[in-house]
């Protein structure tokens, strides 16, 4: 039997993978390998809490293998050259992968797949991440979407069903090679067990993204459009880091909750399965728009007058020392557990580049570096969208009051004490607003902030001064 190595990514599952179905349905042995090349990835090369993640997600992938009778082959890049050596040394003759999004993943793929293809290897790449590729869907002038609703719209309309697939029970044996090579020396998990947090709250791996989608359909579908926006509630899917590391198909996702749709639960089906397609949008962005990882979409606010950094601001915004409780929560949340609920990302991002007016680099950098669910695309949009400067986005002058929003979404102060439990004894109100009561502040929690980095009335004027000033010189 011919093999055909399965190069692997950010596409960490047996079934539903449509380069091992494809190896299987034309009569190839599949060699699973996975090359680390992080340098390929440019300024964007994965972050630590995503390497962690990377480092389960590789382990109970090679576990789910050898249950088959296979195992994943490790190597380290450059991955041109770790896969012609591999396909040399197995006599491969083919290579299969899903394909990448990303500005560096699309031009390494691209040229992978014409060296290969001269070495005369069978070099093919297929959707395996996303329900509609970028290119497959555009405005009738031809154009991308940059706004979303007409964009789902389209999407839907495009959207394909697909049938499940199930990898075999048993696979052939792997063909005899050198090396298998180790994942313990790619160096992924950390050296400091500083992500041990991370695990009392997440399973990575196929089985781990089955169980929080059977999760979620069973307990939390049936609420969803109304306490998705609920920090204090289990109302989310929590399925994010499964997708970023495509533990799990979306298609797969898609049809189970659509499969579990009544007429008491149809607005809640919807609005999830609108938040997949946030997903979708946020690909078909960076396809179309690649700069944005770094640059603004809307080139007017490349004029706009950010704060200089300061490191003492960023630190505080980074380690919840900000004195504003639910951005503060948020950033706990995110560093004991490398989630963050959506509703606080945005909060949290909204004071960062409105009331501190910090770039909104500054903060994609460190969800970059602090996410488990770092996912580039949903990172440049979700930044851009609070920032002002995106696709779709939130209009600069609009700014999140944090108070307003902690007591709107968190209306007993819940998820403010489970991450700020200093802040627990305090009364509802004051658990969104401290500072207004500093005596009393004093004396339940003497070492958390007196009051906010900056005033939020103070901060909100001093956002929207900035707005005029850009607006008086862009017109």
């Amino acid at each position: 039997m011919p093999t055909a190595l399965i190069w692997l990514r950010d596409d960490l599952r047996l079934d539903d993978h449509p380069a091992f179905r494809a190896a299987f349905e034309a009569g190839y042995l599949p060699l699973p390998v996975y090359v680390h090349a992080p340098e390929e990835e440019g300024a964007w090369a994965a972050g630590a809490a995503s390497n962690a993640w990377r480092a389960r997600s590789l382990a109970a992938l090679d576990g789910e293998l050898r249950a088959r009778g296979s195992r994943l082959t490790v190597r380290r890049g450059p991955s041109l050259a770790a896969l012609e050596t591999l396909a040399a040394q197995t006599q491969a003759e083919a290579v299969f992968w899903t394909r990448r999004y990303t500005p560096a993943g699309e031009t390494c793929d691209a040229a992978v797949k014409r060296a290969l293809r001269a070495r005369g290897l069978r070099a093919e790449s297929f959707d395996g991440a996303l329900q509609v590729e970028p290119w497959n869907v555009a405005t009738r002038g031809g154009d991308p979407y940059r706004v979303f609703t007409p964009f789902w719209k389209a999407a839907q309309a495009a959207w394909r069903a697909r049938s499940p697939w199930h990898a075999p029970a048993r696979w052939p044996p792997p063909p005899p090679e050198p090396d298998a090579g180790s994942l313990a020396g790619l160096g992924l998990a950390p050296r400091r067990p500083w992500d041990a947090g991370f695990w009392n709250h997440w399973v990575a791996g196929e089985r781990g993204a089955r169980a929080a989608l059977r999760r979620f359909v069973e307990q939390a579908l049936a609420r969803y459009a109304d306490a998705r926006d609920r920090p204090d509630l289990a109302g989310t899917a929590r399925l994010s880091p499964h997708l970023r590391f495509g533990e799990i198909a979306p298609w797969r996702v898609a049809a189970e909750v659509e499969a579990a749709r009544t007429g008491a639960n149809a607005r809640h089906v919807d609005a999830f399965l609108r938040q997949l397609g946030w997903r979708e949008f946020a690909y078909h962005l960076l396809h179309h728009f690649p700069h944005t990882v770094d640059r603004n979409l809307d080139p007017r606010f490349d004029a706009f007058d950010w704060a200089a950094p300061e490191a003492g601001l960023l630190e505080a915004w980074r380690h919840g020392r900000t004195g504003v409780p639910i951005v503060d929560a948020g950033m706990r949340e995110l560093w004991h557990t490398g989630w963050m609920h959506n509703r606080v990302r945005m909060i949290v991002a909204s004071y960062l580049c409105k009331h501190l007016r910090m770039h909104w680099l500054e903060g994609a950098r460190w969800f970059w570096d602090t996410l488990v669910d770092a996912d580039l695309a949903n990172n440049t949009l979700g930044w851009q969208w609070v920032a002002g400067t995106g696709a779709d986005a939130a209009p600069y002058f609009r700014i999140f009051n944090p108070a307003t929003q902690a007591a709107k979404f968190d209306p007993q102060g819940e998820y403010v004490a489970r991450w700020l439990p200093e802040l627990a004894p305090l009364p509802v109100p004051l658990r969104f607003a401290p500072w207004t009561d500093p005596a009393r502040l004093r004396r339940v929690a003497p070492a958390y902030p007196s009051r906010p980095l900056v005033g939020l009335a103070e901060g909100r004027q001093a956002a929207l001064d900035a707005f005029r000033r850009l607006a008086a010189r862009v017109h």
